[in-house]
């Protein structure tokens, strides 16, 4: 072989000239780290209050809401837990590309919450449907507005400061965006109920409601295990590092690229040239790509591409 990678020897920036450690958490980590906690922490009391208040005062519906609420306080441990891990392990060598991938591990297990959620609220609402109960609007409405706005609360506060795909954040605000959605429309559904008598309202807003958050949760599933399978997180970034990589008239073999965490990818590349030049030089061609973390890149002479020249994976 002519030319090959730097040797494990060799420095850190020789190895990695993107970055001089193996750190792949996101830009806003600490930040959504604390936010979650805080989140958690809020949801925390209010089912405390509800379920002390469903003791007190007898409520089925406040007993019911302080359950639903408890659903909360799990998926937000997970992504806190998840969060503090990452950052406590960041540096871990067991770890051979960090650890910035337990975000979206906690992502997919928030999603499947997720679904989970959206069968149940549908087989309920499905029940009364077929067989409707007797409804105290006046406290329902009351008991959905002050849950409404809770969660709206929990909303802003877990909003995205940038478009790092931060898979853990957005399955954590996006759990609380399904339920600010489910509880318009209960509202909704209870308004109709209380002005026109329509009882079947109720339900079939929870049918609405279990739609749409089913619909999150597929969209979350898939997003999660594109990211734990490895799967090419973007078709443009893959064009530029080839075009780069072929500028001076070489040939790319074999390319991967995937994620390494929010804001983070990797990049292995074999590139065959009938006058190569040391791999620094084409590390340096892939300097400046916005998300390119760390490249490995293997550079082949002539009589050296074999029959892999058909074979790019991409």
């Amino acid at each position: 072989m002519t030319q090959i990678a730097p040797t494990l020897f060799e420095s850190a920036e020789r190895l990695d000239a993107f970055r001089g450690d193996r750190t792949y958490l996101g830009a806003d980590h600490r930040r959504n780290e604390r936010r979650t906690w805080i989140v958690t922490a809020i949801c925390a009391v209010t089912l405390a209050a509800q379920l002390g208040g469903g003791l007190v005062f007898r409520s089925m519906a406040l007993t019911a809401n302080g359950l639903h609420m408890a659903a909360h306080v799990a998926v937000l441990l997970v992504a806190a837990g998840a969060y503090g891990l990452a950052r406590r392990h960041a540096q871990d060598p067991r770890f051979a590309f960090g650890t910035g991938k337990l975000g979206y591990l906690a992502g997919f297990a928030n999603a499947v919450v997720l679904g989970m959620t959206a069968v149940l609220i549908a087989v309920e609402s499905f029940k009364r449907l077929l067989a409707p109960e007797a409804v105290d609007y006046d406290a329902a409405l009351a008991l959905a507005a002050a849950g409404l706005a809770v969660t709206l609360i929990c909303v802003w506060l877990l909003r995205p400061q940038t478009r790092n795909h931060d898979l853990n954040l957005s399955a954590a605000h996006l759990h609380l965006s399904a339920d600010a959605l489910v509880g318009v429309l209960a509202i909704a559904g209870l308004a109709a109920g209380r002005s026109f008598g329509w009882t079947w309202a109720d339900p079939m807003a929870g049918l609405a409601g279990a739609a749409l958050v089913a619909q999150f949760a597929l969209s979350l599933v898939r997003k999660a295990a594109a990211a734990l399978l490895d799967m090419n997180p973007s078709a443009e970034l893959t064009a530029e590092i080839r075009a780069r990589l072929q500028a001076g008239g070489e040939r790319v073999l074999d390319l991967h690229l995937w994620r390494l965490g929010p804001g983070h990818h990797a990049a292995v590349a074999v590139v065959s040239a009938d006058h190569p030049l040391g791999a620094e030089a084409y590390h340096a061609r892939l300097k400046g790509l916005s998300g390119l973390s760390h490249v490995t890149v293997e550079v082949r002479g002539p009589g050296q591409a074999h029959d892999h020249a058909g074979h790019s994976h991409v």
